[in-house]
């Protein structure tokens, strides 16, 4: 059974009202409608109320549900992930492009922009990494697998998890190598 079915069951056990049972667990009578329509999820916390209020246990109330709840959060990370990594490579873009133009268009005060639009991209970049951090993925094919909803097997996730100490040296080379380009450019291109 459904959890939308349980919470509705055990309320009519209770003979209470949507909006008897929305004062009790501290929502609107338009939650409790929602839950029962299986719009919208409970929270912990309200799911702790439930199963008190209805003496019953979580396992017992969310019985069949687990699974539809973990795939819906999975499938809300997936598009935050993808949301944000979209924002950040458009910022880190616009950055990138904009240096050149906004130090020959104003100069030394064209850093001020170049620096804003370099903050709001590394504020995405820390969106993404707590994203991969939250679901332990790092390199790119646990990445892609988690972008597409899989689930690298255990053999996959040692061969991963090995690589992981080598990208951290790579990204430090390559984010040397990309300061090093860009001091090159502007000192080419203000000197």
């Amino acid at each position: 059974m459904e959890l939308n079915a349980q919470i509705k069951k055990y309320r009519m056990e209770l003979k209470l009202s949507q909006e008897a049972l929305a004062e009790k667990v501290y929502v609107t009578r338009q939650t409790i409608s929602n839950w029962e329509n299986g719009k919208s999820y409970p929270d912990i916390h309200s799911l702790l109320l439930l199963s008190s209020l209805f003496n019953v246990s979580l396992d017992q109330l969310i019985k069949g549900d687990i699974k539809t709840m973990k795939k819906e959060i999975d499938e809300m990370e997936i598009k935050k992930l993808n949301q944000y990594g979209t924002i950040y490579a458009i910022f880190l873009a616009m950055t990138i492009i904009s240096v050149v133009p906004l130090l020959k268009l104003l100069g030394m005060a064209g850093i001020l922009p170049i620096a804003l639009l370099f903050g709001c991209a590394m504020y995405f970049a820390l969106k993404v990494e707590k994203i991969k951090k939250d679901n332990n993925v790092h390199t790119y094919k646990e990445i892609i697998a988690f972008t597409e909803g899989k689930m690298l097997d255990e053999i996959e996730q040692q061969r991963e998890m090995g690589k992981r100490p080598y990208q951290l040296s790579a990204l430090a080379i390559g984010s040397g190598l990309v300061t090093l380009a860009v001091c090159m450019l502007l000192g080419w291109i203000l000197f």
